[in-house]
């Protein structure tokens, strides 16, 4: 019977699985980068370091923008907690942090993947502002209408998704005080799916939770192509 592969690794086996591309690698320089804030392992209940694969894929990081790219750590750390939010680091031709974000599409509709829960993505008010292009007024604005809502310290990529389209529909003259009704009608379909999935959140069983999630999913999906037959149908109509 074969044996299950731990899930973390020594410090010694850290750096067995480093020295074939760093074969300058210790182990006081893991120990330095970890002072430093670049790694966190945990620490099994005698102390000793328990890596995880996340870690051994930082310290390549780190590792790799030092010899490549003469990165100091200062900067390195500040790439680190960008990805850790989600976002692009901050390259040579740009000096702020991107979001990278992607949509799934079946025939140029959103599809039932983009209802997935969203990602990890925190930006702070500033990034929020930066990524959209929307005025800061304006945020505050679809804050106030509920269309907007930070979560703890951060912003998520929702809430970039929402700023986005706002700031793109501001050049014809919309703005965030129009937008109410698109949350109210939101908030109707919200209720409508809701009420199709509480029979089966209501079961017992981890299937029956799964299926209401991709059954959420699917209809917020169809939700939408509906909506935009619907609109489509409206500004094609004879006049």
């Amino acid at each position: 019977m074969s044996v299950p592969a731990r899930a973390y690794l020594s410090i010694g086996e850290v750096l067995s699985k480093l020295r074939g591309d760093f074969p300058d690698i210790t182990i006081s320089k893991i120990r330095f980068l970890e002072s430093e804030g670049l790694i966190e392992p945990q620490r099994t209940p005698s102390g000793y370091r328990k890596f995880t694969s996340v870690d051994l894929e930082r310290l390549r990081y780190v590792l790799l923008a030092q010899r490549d790219q003469y990165l100091p750590l200062r900067v390195i750390k500040e790439n680190l907690d960008a990805m850790d939010r989600g976002l692009q680091p901050a390259g040579a031709s740009d000096k702020v942090a991107r979001p990278a974000l992607g949509l799934a599409t079946v025939d140029g509709e959103l599809s039932a993947a983009n209802f997935a829960p969203s990602s990890e993505m925190r930006l702070s008010r500033e990034e929020l502002v930066s990524a959209s292009g929307l005025a800061d007024g304006a945020l505050t604005e679809l804050e106030s209408f509920g269309l907007i809502t930070i979560r703890g310290r951060h912003y998520d990529a929702d809430s970039l998704a929402i700023a986005t389209a706002v700031a793109q529909m501001s050049a014809f003259g919309i703005e965030p005080r129009h937008l109410r009704s698109f949350k109210s009608a939101a908030d109707r379909e919200i209720g409508l799916i809701e009420q199709v999935v509480t029979p089966l959140n209501r079961q017992k069983s981890s299937d029956s939770k799964a299926r209401a999630e991709e059954v959420s999913k699917e209809i917020a999906a169809l939700s939408i192509r509906l909506h935009a037959g619907l609109v489509r149908a409206g500004l094609n109509r004879p006049r």
